[in-house]
């Protein structure tokens, strides 16, 4: 049975990929990664972690998905900078195409111009 409100310290937040719900050291932990990697991809301004209100970066599961791809990138040799640049251009890329997908089914469910 569902909760129709949801309690607990993540509320309602549980299937929330953008809610920032783990703290660095979890998400490093859940990368096998280690601090000072996310650091260096915030730097990059690969993914930029919420703060808590005192001060803590904090994670959600995309950031952590974002921060994985590019951890693979390194771990192939891939230089930081690199690999976050092309994790940017990855994700814009799924973004334009996501786009494209979505007009030209739009486009396809027009009646044809009556002439």
């Amino acid at each position: 049975m569902k909760a129709d409100t949801p309690t607990g310290p993540l509320g309602g937040h549980l299937d929330d990929d953008d809610y920032p719900a783990y703290t660095m050291g979890r998400a490093a932990a859940l990368l096998g990664t280690t601090q000072g990697f996310l650091r260096a991809i915030g730097e990059a301004r690969l993914i930029t972690p919420l703060r808590s209100e005192g001060g803590h970066r904090r994670y959600s599961r995309y950031q952590l998905r974002i921060a994985a791809r590019a951890r693979e990138l390194v771990d192939q040799g891939t230089p930081i900078e690199s690999a976050c640049r092309i994790v940017i251009l990855e994700d814009q890329l799924e973004e334009a195409q996501r786009l494209n997908a979505e007009y030209r089914a739009a486009a396809a469910s027009e009646p044809p111009p009556a002439e």
